[in-house]
């Protein structure tokens, strides 16, 4: 496997695990949608999705820790828990067998249905809370299917936990649980198909520690910043980086062409 060299740009590396901990510490989630496609402007989707595994997890693990009643949110959301990882193995071979250029166009796409979810008919969904097992299904591995193969999973589960009604803290559980069992899951099927090894991955610790510390700003910065403006920079930023990656997965398809 060719290693995800970040020699000449580790400055830029690190501010953007850094700007994606953030995000995450303030929001409660966030960090793969911030990170993957930035980094994926510097190398290529599947490097990016690499290079992610390990500070996903420590920056899941912590916000699990820290938020409590993690049990509660398992045993009333177990299906979920159990979905997401079955379909991030699917998105995963999907990523290790094909061209990542054309999944650059998907994590765009799925960036722009983050932005605009809340544009979407009202009654779009509405069969979700009447339905809440099919829903689990639909969503579960839907979201593990675009972790596993764009490292995104955020705008299908936020679709699901509004329309249930989950109150604020036990969607952060539950979005956090997720993203920690998809992302391990991910990382052994990677070790598996001997894509990934412990070496690789160990080049990503101090990558890890820049996220970890960056979280714990926006630890402290949560209760102090104004919620929406911040969430609406957020979201103008990502619209830029959407717009950049269908870009460069244009030029790119076009010059294979």
């Amino acid at each position: 496997m060719p290693e995800f060299d970040l020699s000449s740009t580790t400055l830029i590396a690190f501010t953007v695990l850094a700007a994606a901990g953030l995000v995450h510490g303030v929001l409660g989630m966030g960090f793969p949608m911030v990170a993957t496609p930035l980094l994926a402007l510097q190398g290529d989707l599947r490097q990016a999705v690499i290079a992610t595994l390990l500070p996903t997890i420590a920056v899941n693990l912590v916000n699990i820790a820290r938020g409590g009643s993690w049990a509660h949110s398992i045993g009333t959301h177990w299906p979920l828990v159990l979905l997401v990882p079955l379909g991030t193995v699917l998105g995963t071979l999907l990523l290790v067998s094909f061209d990542p250029v054309p999944l650059q166009l998907l994590l765009a796409a799925v960036i722009v249905l983050y932005l605009i979810q809340d544009q979407l008919p009202p009654g779009l969904f509405g069969w979700v809370g009447r339905r809440p097992k099919l829903a689990y299904g639909v969503f579960g591995l839907g979201a593990g299917l675009l972790a596993g193969s764009v490292n995104v999973m955020v705008p299908l589960l936020v679709i699901l936990c509004l329309e249930l009604a989950m109150g604020k803290l036990v969607m952060i559980q539950v979005l956090n649980l997720c993203f920690l069992t998809g992302k391990l899951v991910q990382m052994a099927t990677l070790a598996a198909l001997g894509t990934v090894g412990v070496t690789d991955l160990a080049v990503y610790l101090p990558h890890t520690a820049v996220a970890l510390a960056a979280l714990w700003l926006g630890f402290r910065l949560r209760d102090r910043l104004d919620g929406a403006s911040y969430l609406r920079w957020v979201r103008r930023a990502l619209a830029l980086i959407a717009v950049a990656l269908t870009v460069r997965a244009m030029l790119a398809l076009s010059t294979a062409a």
